[in-house]
């Protein structure tokens, strides 16, 4: 292919005419032939490139000799560097093995979970320590000197006021004025175990107007809802816990009161266990979802065979039969108190009312089948066997 053939247009020159391929002057009338780089006059300008009519060379093949050739992609010239590829080339697609697919295949077998195991919900080894440190506590004051656990009747009083009327203030903004229901509380105590039930009264009524007055001290806004809070504290921890102090009165009182806290263990006991591993059929699911029909059979039956133990060994005068009367009293008594308690954690938006007895929670915890269960078992006890 001659030079021709690339079809650049003419130069003209400084006379008008034009440049043939030779340097020997302007021929007028001759065919163009492209620039000639060696003539002085030559204007300094390059033709625009045509495509050729042949296919596009390759980049880094030879295109012409550097003698007039147009630039038709990438540089021509050893001293140029190479610029960036102007065209776009169409990208491959992925190979298929590249592919990653981190959701599994729709019919794939998914691997079954592992089974979950039933939990008891706390922590057992815990709770089993200091449920028998307080079993030791308990028994060794109880049997030594009956006043000592008067003493331990009073501070358990006192500690259950304390992490009540807190959690009703944190929780509710209801300040229950803790001192006279401390003083109050232990001195309902002492009083029921000293005078009776008309010295637990007269101590209840007096700790009530102590509440009333006390309250005064401060601004009358929630008078009424802290007051009417710090009688039902009253009540429902230390004037319940009497009846503990006045079955201790009687000539086999520490019995009586082993008898007590041994149905009332047993009752939980066996809700617990029997609940745990059989329950299907919920209780009471508004209030204490753990709680099932099945538990309060467990319950039931454990107490009644344990009152009938206890009534015909422990209690002076007592009968078997009295004793499946106790037991199933004791059932009923303790699931009601710990559903009542429930309602009231459940009001506050809480799941234990302290955390001072690891496993257990709080004092009050553990109190709450026993307040309700003291009545129960006394009011029985004098029925069956008397008061002395």
């Amino acid at each position: 292919m001659n030079d021709s053939s690339w079809g650049a247009p003419p130069h003209t020159g400084s006379q008008g005419g034009y440049w043939g391929p030779t340097d020997q002057g302007p021929v007028q009338g001759a065919a163009p032939a492209g620039p000639a780089y060696d003539a002085p006059e030559a204007q300094h300008t390059r033709p625009m490139p045509i495509v050729p009519d042949g296919p596009v060379p390759r980049y880094g093949e030879d295109q012409d000799d550097d003698r007039g050739a147009a630039r038709l992609s990438g540089p021509l010239f050893r001293d140029e560097p190479p610029q960036a590829q102007t065209y776009d080339m169409p990208q491959a697609p992925p190979h298929p093995a590249a592919q990653q697919n981190p959701e599994p295949m729709p019919d794939a077998p998914q691997p079954a979970p592992p089974p979950q195991k039933k939990s008891a919900g706390r922590d057992l080894g815990a709770a089993i320590g200091v449920g028998v440190g307080l079993g030791v506590v308990i028994i060794a004051s109880l049997f030594v000197v009956k006043a000592v656990f008067v003493g331990v009747i009073a501070v358990a009083v006192v500690v259950g006021l304390w992490e009540l009327t807190s959690r009703l203030q944190e929780r509710k903004g209801i300040k229950a004025p803790l001192v006279p229901l401390a003083l109050g509380g232990a001195a309902m105590v002492v009083a029921g175990y000293v005078r009776g039930a008309d010295g637990a009264w007269v101590a209840m009524a007096l700790t009530a107007l102590a509440v009333l007055v006390w309250r005064m001290t401060e601004p009358p806004e929630g008078y009424l809802k802290d007051v009417t809070a710090g009688v039902f504290a009253a009540f429902y921890v230390p004037f319940l816990a009497t009846f503990v102090a006045m079955m201790l009165t009687a000539d086999d009182g520490p019995w009586r009161v082993l008898t007590f806290l041994l149905l009332t263990v047993v009752s939980d006991t066996g809700a617990y266990a029997v609940g745990w591993r059989f329950g299907r059929h919920k209780l009471a699911p508004r209030i204490s979802p753990g709680k099932t029909r099945e538990g309060l059979l467990g319950a039931v039956s454990f107490a009644m065979v344990a009152g009938a133990l206890c009534m015909q060994f422990l209690i002076d005068d007592g009968a078997w039969w009295q004793g499946l009367v106790l037991g199933f009293a004791v059932a009923a008594s303790a699931t009601l108190g710990d559903l009542g308690e429930s309602m009231i954690k459940r009001d506050l938006g809480i799941k234990d009312m302290g955390t001072l007895l690891p496993g257990h929670g709080g004092i009050m915890d553990r109190l709450d089948s026993l307040l309700p269960t003291a009545p129960v078992v006394w009011l029985l006890l004098v029925l069956f066997v008397g008061s002395g």
